[in-house]
């Protein structure tokens, strides 16, 4: 896991390197609202959104005009709710999120189309269960865990609007092309992440 990390470390980093035009750092952070895909495992119940949150930093590397090449480096929190016959249950699974993104501007305005491929590390899952009487947690570290895969890889596609050269806000969709497992059942679904999110990024 850690090996794959600084793999992906290295992949943000990578355009820095052989860059020949004016490069920008930048932070950003924002409003996830992930829900799940199931899949054809034991997934017979009904899940609904469990709003979460990212951060992280961004790089804008400009290859030519109206083209950027925008890796980024980002923690985000995922998962969903499901209520059954006998309470709710929420999971919410932590990851390290590396976007590798190509940002098109749209007719020299502010607005620029997002798009590329992700790749997800999964760091840790947190269960909850609660049924009006009591509440039980569980907190599952997933380099300890082999019931769900470390690391998935999928695609990303959004739109960043800039207000200035410093500000911006940003709306995305991200949906992993790989299933969490290959064998659901009730304790592990077998599903794909789907995230909603809508941010601000500040440029430095």
């Amino acid at each position: 896991m850690k090996k794959i990390i600084i793999l992906a470390i290295g992949l943000f980093t990578a355009g820095v390197v052989n860059a020949q035009s004016p490069i920008r750092f930048g932070v950003k952070a924002g409003l996830n609202v992930p829900d799940i895909i199931k899949g054809d495992g034991n997934n017979n119940f009904d899940t609904k959104v469990n709003p979460g949150f990212n951060a992280g930093i961004t790089l804008d590397i400009n290859l030519i005009k109206g083209l950027a090449f925008t890796p980024e480096l980002l923690y985000a929190t995922k998962g969903y709710k499901a209520t059954t016959g006998v309470g709710e249950f929420t999971q919410t699974t932590h990851f390290i999120d590396v976007p590798i993104l190509a940002t098109v501007n749209l007719g020299g305005s502010g607005l620029n189309l997002v798009v590329g491929p992700q790749v997800s590390f999964l760091m840790k899952t947190n269960n909850k269960f609660e049924n009006g009487f009591i509440q039980t947690d569980q907190d599952i570290i997933e380099d300890e865990s082999d019931r769900f895969k470390k690391s998935l890889v999928g695609g990303l596609i959004g739109f960043r609007y800039d207000l200035s050269d410093k500000i911006d806000l940003h709306g995305r969709y991200a949906l992993d092309f790989q299933k969490n497992n290959e064998d659901g059942s009730r304790e592990t679904p077998e599903y794909k992440n789907q995230v909603f999110s809508v941010g601000l990024g500040l440029k430095f």
